[in-house]
């Protein structure tokens, strides 16, 4: 698989979340982490934005018992 970068309004579109959702999802170790690719630019790998899209799926799809101790 060719992997690619997303940047912010790539990786907003895709999951539909905004930046602070994201980024605090990420510090809480729940979203994929981003990649400096230039002093000025971050992004982050669309198969692992994408993983976590289907990892979401799967959670809905289970119900609530599954995320339930």
């Amino acid at each position: 698989m060719n992997d690619r970068f997303l940047r912010e309004k790539q990786c907003r579109d895709i999951t539909g979340l905004s930046r602070t959702t994201r980024w605090r999802l990420e510090r809480a170790g729940l979203f994929p982490k981003r990649y400096r690719i230039s002093p000025g630019a971050i992004a982050w790998l669309e198969s692992q934005v994408q993983e976590w899209l289907q990892g979401r799926t799967r959670d809905c799809d289970a119900g609530p018992e599954a995320t339930q101790p």
